[in-house]
């Protein structure tokens, strides 16, 4: 592993580190009294500076992401399964929140939707500090495997073209 590996890797362990201490959490949702729970919950993590911003539709949640730049978006599915599935579709392609995991709070768990794009689903009815942490690290784990995949695939696509004659 040559020195630019080292820097990048320690770069990585930094950024993790500093993700699992401090969490930016935008919630969207239009019932207060669940956004509350989720942010009594948030504010009890142990251990963690969580910043949250809180938003009442899709439109008021772009808004608020000119000015904050979350590690994690919860979705209350209150929303609407319209809506909702729009809103995780427009988080999926936004520039800024693109790589960042969706967790979406569910009501019951008969209905699977918003196309796959969601990290993680939370019941309502399960829902608690230790809940809430455990969906944050395994979206935290599986959007760096997705980056991961991301960056291998690339590499290897840009090999094998270069392989082919002709390019």
């Amino acid at each position: 592993m040559n020195f630019i590996d080292q820097v990048a890797v320690l770069q990585n362990l930094s950024k993790m580190k500093a993700l699992l201490e401090e969490m930016n959490v935008l919630m969207i949702g239009n019932n207060p009294l669940e956004l509350t729970r989720v942010f009594n919950y948030l504010k009890n993590l142990p251990e963690k500076r969580v910043i949250t911003e809180i938003a009442f539709d899709l439109k008021s949640g772009l808004q608020r992401l000119s000015k904050f730049s979350p590690n994690f978006i919860i979705l209350d599915d209150n929303l609407g399964r319209r809506e909702l599935t729009h809103a995780v579709g427009s988080l999926s392609h936004f520039k800024k929140t693109k790589d960042v995991p969706v967790t979406v709070l569910k009501n019951s768990n008969y209905h699977e939707a918003f196309g796959g794009l969601a990290m993680n689903y939370i019941l309502k009815e399960n829902l608690s500090e230790e809940s809430l942490q455990a969906a944050f690290r395994s979206s935290l784990i599986s959007a760096r495997a997705q980056l991961y995949l991301k960056k291998v695939y690339r590499k290897r696509k840009g090999q094998l073209m270069r392989l082919l004659p002709g390019n």
